[in-house]
């Protein structure tokens, strides 16, 4: 067996087709040793009389995990209830597919007290970002209702000692 020899460079600005690449290999592996078909997108969305998106709360569920990735509200319906409204949608509906288990990322310039008064919980912080920022890792975990148990069940997530 020969090995041909191997290359390297480095890029301030990495040219969209090796980032490219570098994606589609991850993903092709990812989906030889995880179910990510059962991954599934979510969304809550907010708008105003004519229509408007004045927010939103995205992510996606897997088996009994749900992950916040992006909670905006427009600035102006800031502070009128919109985002504990849709945090709890968003949480509802995840729910209703199984989860318990919730997780996001927020930046301390963000959001980390808001996400404290509705039950999350940071686990874990990096710190190093210009201006003293951090981001944390919050975490929130819920008991399983009735529903919520038949969901999970269905939902085939995977045991602890097959984690990675």
């Amino acid at each position: 067996m020969s090995i041909e020899p191997v290359s390297y460079a480095d890029f301030d600005v990495p040219p969209p087709d090796l980032m490219q690449a570098v994606d589609d290999g991850l993903e092709r592996h990812n989906r030889q040793v995880a179910p990510l078909g059962e991954v599934r997108p979510l969304g809550s969305f907010a708008s105003d009389g004519s229509g408007r998106v004045i927010g939103g709360a995205v992510g996606r569920t897997w088996g009994r995990c749900c992950e916040l990735q992006q909670l905006w509200v427009e600035s102006g319906h800031r502070r009128s209830g919109v985002a504990t409204r849709l945090l709890r949608q968003f949480e509802a509906r995840a729910g209703e597919r199984g989860c318990n288990v919730f997780h996001l990322t927020t930046l301390s310039f963000q959001a980390p007290g808001f996400y404290r008064k509705h039950g999350y919980v940071a686990i874990g912080e990096i710190r190093g970002y210009p201006d003293e920022i951090a981001k944390y890792l919050m975490h929130k975990e819920v008991p399983l209702g009735p529903d919520t148990q038949r969901s999970a069940a269905s939902a085939h997530a995977l045991p602890l000692e097959n984690a990675r």
